[in-house]
């Protein structure tokens, strides 16, 4: 046996390296053997977050509402951006070099041989480390689904859902009725399943049923109002009135709140709130990509939606900013996305298009983006008033807006986790 790998980037290209062929494999009794070698449990309560769109922002307001109420929280979350450390997040901060090397050693020798495709190794790796760091709750995001999801192989003390859209259909099938039954698949018998989706599908209700899940539905079991200034959480037996609105900007990000809320309601009695830690949580909770607005001018927003119902999300937010005389985008986007569907409520907002490839296999290929985007060209209009350009990277493309927008213009970033990172690197790149 060649020796294990001591740094996190080798170990990291190592892992790619075994699966280079599989992407993702759906089934979970490898999972869980490897977990039963790892002996890995959790002694704390533990939130699984599931949903299409909607999942890291529910996670960061739980986690940012208990580190205010001065619990030891532990988080997964993903992809991440530009460091891998991103994905492990103890007490707050991201995990170091150090502890994920001993986490990967620990799954590399509990796994026997046993084939794990990355996202299952780093996933074991990953919720080892936190039930291993003496946190008082661990908040885990599923990736792909829920049912065939590595993440499902935890036990959850209360599962939420958030959204169910129409995404990665060649895994998860191609209604929100299939879709939603692979999300329910994180509910457990008599355990709390709450669901923000204001239209749930009733493949996750009957599901929640038939296992004797306890199904939190909103508007029936809790709910939210709000004017200009506040909002409130009304719950099955708890209020929280005078709330600040999220720091996450957007208008879907009470649905998110307010499962989050749920959540802590269910858990009130292991780990308590208080009102003024709660709203402090809502105020300063952060998380890169979503509708995240950078300070200065030219307006920039970086946005990871990549699937319709998010496109459509950021296009209402963007309509709710106020003037600005030009949009630019930054877009690049996966092929197996519904690109015609993604790129359709946002015609109406873009006047220049910066059109990228990723740095991934799956990238769509700009050339075919671009002629998708000008047949959407407004009858008459000049070019001064509509573009569509190619470029190689994110890079090259941010450049290209950066270099165009004036003071008064906007530049967005979206179309895919890939293309937003990008981006974070050409900016951080920039700044040493």
């Amino acid at each position: 046996m060649p020796p294990l790998p001591t740094t996190l980037p080798d170990w990291l290209a190592l892992l790619e390296s075994r699966h280079a062929e599989t992407h993702i494999d759906m089934g979970l009794d490898r999972v869980r053997a490897v977990k039963e070698r790892l002996r890995l449990a959790f002694e704390c309560p533990v939130i699984m977050v599931a949903g299409t769109n909607g999942k890291g922002s529910t996670c960061a307001m739980l986690e940012s509402v208990l580190l205010q109420s001065g619990y030891r929280v532990g988080l997964y979350i993903k992809p991440h951006f530009l460091d891998f450390n991103e994905r492990a997040r103890i007490n707050g901060e991201m995990a170091s070099d150090e502890a994920l090397v001993g986490a990967f050693n620990d799954v590399e020798a509990a796994r026997e041989g046993t084939d794990l495709t990355y996202f299952e190794f780093t996933t074991l790796a990953i919720a080892h480390l936190i039930s291993k760091s003496g946190v008082d709750v661990a908040i885990l995001e599923v990736g792909l689904g829920g049912r065939l999801d590595a993440v499902n192989v935890i036990d959850a003390d209360v599962s939420i859902v958030t959204s169910i859209d129409i995404d990665h259909t060649s895994y998860l099938g191609d209604t929100r009725e299939k879709i939603g039954f692979e999300k329910a698949g994180i509910f457990r018998p008599g355990k709390p399943a709450i669901c923000s989706d204001p239209v749930p599908p009733q493949s996750l209700i009957d599901h929640a049923e038939q296992i004797g899940a306890d199904l939190w539905l909103l508007g029936r079991d809790f709910n939210y109002q709000g004017d200009q200034q506040q909002w409130s959480y009304g719950g099955r037996s708890q209020r929280r009135n005078s709330l600040a609105y999220p720091a996450l900007r957007g208008a879907n990000q009470l649905l998110n709140a307010s499962a989050a809320l749920a959540a802590l309601e269910v858990l009130r009695m292991q780990l308590p709130c208080g009102a003024q830690e709660t709203r402090a949580g809502l105020a300063m909770v952060e998380l890169p990509g979503r509708f995240q607005v950078l300070p200065g001018r030219p307006t920039q927003v970086l946005d990871v939606a990549h699937n319709p119902h998010a496109s459509a999300t950021l296009a209402q937010n963007l309509g709710n900013m106020g003037f600005h005389r030009f949009t630019y985008a930054v877009f690049g986007i996966m092929e197996d996305k519904d690109i015609d569907a993604v790129i359709a409520p946002m015609a109406g907002v873009i006047d220049h298009w910066c059109v990228t490839r990723l740095d991934s296999p799956r990238s769509a290929e700009p050339e075919a983006l671009a002629d998708k985007l000008r047949e959407l060209r407004p009858a008459g209009a000049k070019d001064d008033d509509f573009s569509v350009n190619n470029f190689a990277s994110p890079a090259e493309a941010y450049a290209n807006a950066l270099s165009r927008a004036g003071e008064n213009d906007r530049i967005v970033v979206f179309g895919s986790f890939y293309t937003v990172a990008g981006v974070m690197a050409a900016r951080k790149s920039s700044l040493h």
